[in-house]
């Protein structure tokens, strides 16, 4: 029988957690599986161990794991893997399809785009973006996150684009934020790369207070959310890792 386990990456702040659970709550509706489960890498229960016994309790003999992250960083690449390898070793008999992040899809970018607009500001032909990511070491996000602005400055027709991460990679959001406001543009809008709220929006928050002057403008969009788009993609991603010939190697790819 197959199950479905989302694995979201969690947070200190209950909201975010609440959010992520509400997202596939409302995903689930999309797929023809009988079992579908969430869990969380950290941060937040259930864990990785016991999405993945729930599925085995309700009689799972296939489980597609699919994690909810936008790009392919280390948890992808290796903390979830880790985590999978560890409980599936004590249920080899089960078959194990791991799933990719979401990457860079233009149909996400339209999403951002909408989030622009949402803002329900005049856009001034002197503005900028600043989107705002998560952060990682690995230099291949990095590529990804600056494809994602180039297709971004493309389909907002901003003049410019600009990249600041909240950890693990340069400039920072305060280097960032201080670039921006070098500039001579009139709006900024500052763009959260991020899937839910959290601690991190909350940051991107309170660096933003008393940034505005009559000169320049510093606007806050909302992160990504709940969306029609998102959810189409996330279910056409189960189905196909489901009629995928993949088999339990497919979590030790990244190694």
């Amino acid at each position: 029988m197959d199950a479905v386990l989302y694995v979201c990456h969690g947070s200190r702040v209950k909201e975010g957690a609440d959010q992520a659970v509400a997202f596939i709550e409302r995903c689930k509706k999309n797929l023809d599986v009988p079992i579908q489960e969430v869990c969380f890498l950290e941060l937040a229960y259930p864990t990785i161990e016991q999405g993945f016994e729930a599925c085995i309790e309700q009689g799972a003999t296939r489980i597609a794991i699919v994690p909810l992250l936008l790009l392919t960083a280390a948890h992808a690449k290796h903390d979830i893997p880790e985590e999978i390898h560890k409980v599936y070793e004590r249920y080899p008999q089960v078959e194990v399809l791991y799933g990719e992040p979401f990457g860079v899809d233009e149909r996400i970018v339209d999403i951002l785009v909408e989030r622009i607009n949402e803002t329900n500001v005049d856009k001034h032909e002197d503005s900028m973006v600043l989107l705002v990511g998560r952060g990682s070491s690995d230099p291949a996000v990095k590529k990804d996150f600056n494809e994602i602005a180039q297709l971004l400055k493309g389909k907002g027709a901003f003049k410019e684009v600009s990249t600041c991460y909240l950890a693990a990679a340069a400039p920072n959001l305060k280097e960032g934020l201080h670039l921006a406001k070098q500039t001579s543009y009139k709006q900024v809008f500052v763009l959260p790369y991020l899937l839910f709220t959290g601690i991190l929006m909350n940051e991107i928050k309170e660096e933003l207070e008393q940034l505005s002057t009559d000169d320049q403008q510093f606007i806050l969009a909302n992160y990504l959310g709940y969306h029609d788009g998102l959810a189409h993609i996330l279910s056409h991603q189960v189905k196909t890792l489901l009629s995928s010939k993949g088999n339990q190697y497919d979590v030790y790819r990244y190694a």
